[in-house]
């Protein structure tokens, strides 16, 4: 029997956590990543060493992987102290040393795909050393992490583009065009999903794929760049990213936060996005709702010395399990 493709663009957290629930649906799962971050463990070895950043790579592996438990532990582990490599991810030396090795990014991707025994494939969106540039008010902000940390004016729709000008990785623009079913991941709007959905390429093939496009849209808005965001927000600046009408689909919670999630929320100064029914009913894509969001608790990793990571997750399961009826 034919498997379905199912191609998931993005990086980080969000594609992370579905992507341990799509390795399980039978098709074959591509995971595009954006290659813009440098923050983090990623961004020091970004900047000592010359490599394309590992970080959101090294997530989509894991989050794929067949591997022992304990292997996958060993991919994540952050070493706790040391003047060098504390805070350090091993996954992202592993895959950095390769690179270095090599002079092949994707080799290095390929030799870790191999030893996790991932479920799919794990793709740069380019091949191109990017630096993320943001142009609002008047004022240029370059460098993803940077991107992350500027409170921008509310609704401020901000010019997103690179210092140079990358070119899609062959092998994603063929994964593009050749699914059955496009996931836009959850995650940071302008810093994370954007610097993916940018390079030159994507919106095109993103526009004559075959394939469904749907996005999963966040659970939380961040103070800093979406506050107060609606759901319709949200798909409103995918679309502004990349082309009018490009989606088929939009995923959105509508589970009610516990008042003991609502206290984390309100710790990392971040909130429920807000469902705008009117909006959502008058849309080109059809709007569908779900109890997404995950109820378990999550800790943070005490050893991440770098960035700050929110505590609230989408339960994967019903997201995926809501995804493959659209297949």
């Amino acid at each position: 029997m034919v498997q379905s493709k199912i191609t998931l663009i993005g990086g980080g957290t969000g594609s992370y956590t579905l992507l341990q629930a799509l390795k399980d649906v039978p098709a074959d799962i591509t995971a595009l990543v954006n290659m813009a971050d440098d923050g983090g463990s990623t961004g020091v070895l970004r900047d000592e060493l010359g490599v394309l950043p590992p970080g959101d790579v090294r997530q989509c592996l894991v989050a794929l992987s067949d591997a022992s438990p304990e292997l996958r532990e060993l991919f994540t582990f952050r070493f706790p102290d040391g003047n060098l490599l504390a805070g350090h991810s091993f996954g992202n030396i592993f895959l950095s040393a390769v690179e270095m090795m090599t002079s092949n990014f994707e080799d290095g991707v390929r030799l870790a795909g191999d030893i996790l025994r991932i479920r799919g494939r794990v793709l740069p969106m380019t091949l191109d050393d990017c630096q993320l540039v943001m142009e609002v008010a008047g004022k240029k902000v370059k460098g993803q992490r940077a991107v992350e940390l500027t409170a921008l004016p509310a609704y401020a729709h901000p010019k997103l583009a690179f210092t140079s000008q990358p070119t899609i990785l062959p092998d994603a623009e063929s994964a593009i065009l050749d699914a059955d079913l496009i996931v836009i991941a959850p995650g940071n709007l302008y810093a994370s999903l954007a610097p993916a959905l940018i390079v030159p390429g994507v919106a095109v093939a993103l526009q004559n794929t075959k394939a469904k496009v749907a996005f999963v849209c966040n659970l939380v808005n961040k103070p800093n760049h979406t506050a107060n965001f609606t759901v319709h927000d949200y798909a409103s600046e995918i679309e502004r990213l990349t082309l009018l009408g490009i989606l088929d689909y939009v995923l959105y919670n509508s589970d009610e936060p516990s008042t003991e999630l609502l206290k984390k929320y309100a710790l990392d100064e971040e909130f429920p996005v807000k469902i705008d029914q009117g909006q959502l009913d008058e849309a080109t894509y059809q709007a569908i709702s779900g109890n997404f969001l995950s109820h378990e608790p999550v800790q943070r990793n005490p050893n991440d010395n770098f960035i700050v990571r929110s505590l609230i997750r989408h339960d994967a399961r019903a997201v995926v399990d809501a995804l493959a009826k659209l297949v």
